[in-house]
């Protein structure tokens, strides 16, 4: 018996259609890892919500009157996955988590998972002591993931601000406007300094596009690189299958 669950996506559309991927493979993974065979009919129930939400990160930095707009399409999307039966939905956007407690609060009959509280718990439980986090300004100034690595237990380390630059360039000039080159080169110049600056710390990929501009980069071969959509599509499974957090490898 398995239990349907939701993704808020469309933040943007590549991510979201990405994270299904992740999501799938994470259903596979587990069943593996309980000795069941792989089968369509073995996979769960689960819708995805593409919906345009306006910019986060500009809306977390704007004081101008408005600056709640992606609330209320968030809200919308989620009403819809929660009229579809999902028990569990997982936000592919790790920015858009600023509302985290708004979209818990309005759907208290969904579980919102939340992404940086996933992350930290996995490492800290991994053993991982250091971090450094790569995400978008909007991000940043929330304290999204500081909060909750410090929480764990887990130090972070923050890009210097030009290169917090380089990284909305690589996200906003590179994956979105689909020039996956110059994402690269933004993204795995940032990793490097990190790296070089802080030592072998786990790199947290803070947006999903992140990961996008440095799969398969060479530059980055040998660093510690977490994928946080990775870790949140195998809490997705966990609750698809049992309804509980333990966690699954990836």
């Amino acid at each position: 018996m398995t239990n349907v669950v939701g993704i808020l996506g469309g933040m943007g559309p590549a991510a979201g259609a990405d994270f299904v991927r992740l999501f799938v493979e994470a259903c596979a993974r587990l069943m593996r890892a309980r000795g069941e065979p792989v089968r369509d009919q073995a996979f769960p129930e689960h819708w995805l919500a593409q919906v345009p939400v306006p910019d986060r990160s500009g809306a977390i930095e704007s004081n101008a009157l408005g600056a709640h707009q992606p609330l209320e399409p968030m809200l919308q999307a989620l009403g819809r996955l929660a009229a579809l039966g999902s028990r569990a939905v997982a936000i592919a956007c790790n920015t858009a988590h600023a509302w985290h407690a708004t979209l818990q609060a309005r759907f208290p009959q969904v579980e919102v998972l939340h992404v940086a509280r996933e992350v930290s718990a996995q490492l800290a439980a991994e053993g991982v002591r250091g971090t450094a986090l790569m995400a978008t300004e909007g991000t940043y100034r929330v304290g999204l993931y500081e909060q909750a690595l410090a929480d764990a237990g887990l130090a972070c380390h923050l890009p210097l601000a030009e290169e917090r630059s380089l990284l909305m360039r690589g996200i906003y000039e590179g994956v979105k406007a689909g020039d996956m080159r110059l994402a690269e080169h933004c993204f795995s110049q940032v990793a490097l300094q990190l790296a070089q600056r802080h030592g072998p710390v786990a790199i947290v990929m803070g947006c999903t596009e992140i990961p996008l501009g440095l799969q398969g980069s060479a530059a980055v071969a040998g660093l510690r690189l977490v994928d946080p959509a990775r870790v949140l599509a195998s809490a997705l499974a966990l609750r698809a299958y049992d309804g509980v957090s333990q966690r699954i490898h990836a």
